[in-house]
């Protein structure tokens, strides 16, 4: 069958298109992405203003158009954190879903942890033994660690990459004094939860899934996504630390032009790599592992297991 996964997330109203069946891997046939930034569309109460919402409702029209185009029999759609945070952000999924008919989800931290953890154990499967998982996104960072495919632990921080940016680096590039604060308060946040991830044991592999942290280990020297999903990329604690280092001079213009950073991307980089620094280097990680399968992927696996049960 033929599914679509519409993501609403901070930066992007994101429609995946795939082809899957219970017990086969999904294949990617269309992806089709728009630029929302709607964590920059709230007031000062923190609130989806009126001209977020009708971009909210426009991408939301524009992706279910497309769905039907591409032949979807089902599409599957979830917000995070810009929708979960928002006073406003359930009146407004339901003006969305009276005028389209998309029922948007609102997944809170904890399921966006579980279901990424559940792709990436599917991807890497049983032989990788215990898992540690980390996704930095734009709202939010997600932790998740256990060796089946539910985890042990789910954890969600409030460090994603834009949200940081937006509310504490402000600057092309920010001053050294801001950089310096913004790392100091990012690492005393990980450092609150490095128990309750690492309790349970240490990971045999510790693994990457968000395009802050692809991005991250393309510019690290990792292969280009042309090469396909199946090429192996990995990520090192050294390499980040001296990443967010010399990003902390750079502008986004400047981040933009290198390798995998696309505009989108460029201006949040910064703080993707402070984070990555802060939770490899207190979580003991020396080598992170790229997988290309993340939230969405997760929602599929999930959805398709629930076909498979009948």
């Amino acid at each position: 069958m033929r599914l679509g996964v519409l993501d609403v997330g901070s930066n992007t109203v994101h429609l995946l298109v795939v082809d899957a069946y219970p017990g086969a891997h999904p294949l990617p046939a269309f992806s089709h992405k728009a630029e929302l930034h709607l964590a920059e569309h709230l007031d000062d109460a923190g609130e989806i203003t009126a001209a977020g919402h009708a971009a909210l409702l426009a991408a939301v029209q524009d992706a279910l158009r497309v769905a039907e185009d591409q032949g979807c029999e089902e599409v599957l759609g979830f917000a995070t954190s810009a929708i979960r945070e928002a006073p406003n952000g359930d009146a407004v999924l339901e003006d969305v879903r009276t005028r389209t008919g998309a029922d948007l989800q609102v997944l809170t931290g904890h399921d966006e942890a579980r279901l990424t953890f559940l792709a990436v154990r599917r991807w890497f499967g049983w032989s990788s033994g215990r898992l540690l998982v980390l996704d930095i996104g734009g709202g939010s960072l997600e932790v998740a660690a256990g060796l089946d495919e539910e985890p042990d632990v789910a954890l969600s921080l409030p460090l994603g990459a834009g949200r940081l940016t937006r509310e504490l680096l402000p600057g092309d590039p920010p001053s050294g004094a801001t950089v310096r604060a913004v790392r100091a308060k990012v690492r005393a946040d990980v450092a609150r939860v490095v128990r309750q991830v690492t309790v349970s044991g240490a990971p045999d592999r510790v693994v990457g899934s968000s395009k802050t942290l692809r991005s991250l280990a393309r510019v690290a020297g990792a292969a280009a996504s042309s090469e396909g999903p199946f090429t192996p990329r990995t990520l090192g604690r050294a390499d980040v630390a001296q990443w967010a280092a010399r990003l902390a001079t750079m502008s986004a213009r400047e981040r933009a032009a290198l390798p995998g950073v696309s505009p989108l991307r460029a201006g949040q980089l910064l703080a993707g790599a402070l984070v990555a620094d802060a939770a490899m280097d207190l979580l003991g990680v020396d080598t992170m592992h790229i997988c290309p399968w993340a939230l969405r992927e997760g929602v599929i696996l999930r959805r398709l297991d629930w076909i498979g049960a009948g």
